[in-house]
């Protein structure tokens, strides 16, 4: 059963050239056909277009690493808030700046809440990323009775949690009865929200602050591998720029 849950989550410049040929059209001649009028050497095409691109790149990767960041769905296990096949948008900064690697916080923001969906580095293999939402944070206690979430003692109604399979399970894989257990400091408890088909906190445990890599807010595109219709089929439309709740 663990085996089938894992988851496989401008502006345009003036050239140096038009600009000696409209001082030449007054009367205006530079000193030196590679100089400016102020004399410094003119740039290349080239140099112009490797500085454009390496100043985009520099651009795109900060973006990337403190601002937002595009995912695809690979798998069901948030079945039916996230579809195989969504790309979704994740928002970088909101639980804080965070040094790139390393994962400490330069800037706190706000820490992950009930119901967030977040992605984050899956615990037993950092080099994967996984989204899930959040069930529990800091100091809650949480406890699963024959497929029943309880927080704090008080049981947690969820519209967007569904169950395929119409068995609880009795046994040491904690799929349907779990805890109570308490969520430690700096942690949060996760679960997707096809409870019965996701790998999530009730087999390898907590989630660190530390591996968080934002809270999802839209999906931006959809593709339904799956279609057997015509080709424009394939895309979800209704699902484009749907914000996750």
């Amino acid at each position: 059963m663990k085996g089938k849950l894992k988851e496989l989550e401008k502006l345009k410049t003036v050239s140096p050239t038009e600009s000696n040929n409209n001082m030449k059209g007054i009367g205006l001649k530079s000193k030196h056909s590679s100089e400016d009028i102020d004399g410094k050497p003119k740039k290349s095409a080239l140099r112009e277009n490797i500085e454009a691109i390496l100043v985009a790149i520099v651009l795109a990767l900060f973006i990337r690493t403190f601002v937002v960041q595009a995912f695809k769905i690979p798998s069901g296990s948030m079945l039916n808030t996230l579809l195989i096949g969504d790309h979704i948008l994740v928002n970088k900064f909101i639980y804080g700046v965070r040094m790139p690697f390393a994962g400490t916080v330069l800037i706190p923001v706000t820490d992950p809440k009930h119901d967030d969906i977040v992605v984050f580095k899956f615990p037993e293999d950092p080099s994967k990323d996984f989204i899930k939402r959040v069930v529990g944070v800091e100091g809650d206690t949480i406890e699963i009775r024959n497929k029943k979430v309880y927080v704090n003692g008080k049981l947690r109604q969820s519209d967007f949690a569904i169950y395929l399979d119409p068995y609880v399970q009795y046994s040491e894989q904690n799929r349907d009865n779990l805890g109570p257990l308490k969520v430690p400091e700096n942690s949060i408890f996760v679960m997707g929200d096809n409870r019965d088909y996701s790998y999530d906190s009730r087999f390898w445990g907590f989630v660190d602050l530390k591996d968080m890599k934002g809270k999802a807010f839209m999906i931006y595109w959809s593709w339904n591998s799956e279609n057997n219709d015509t080709y424009l089929d394939y895309v979800r439309w209704d699902r484009i720029f749907q914000r996750l709740k």
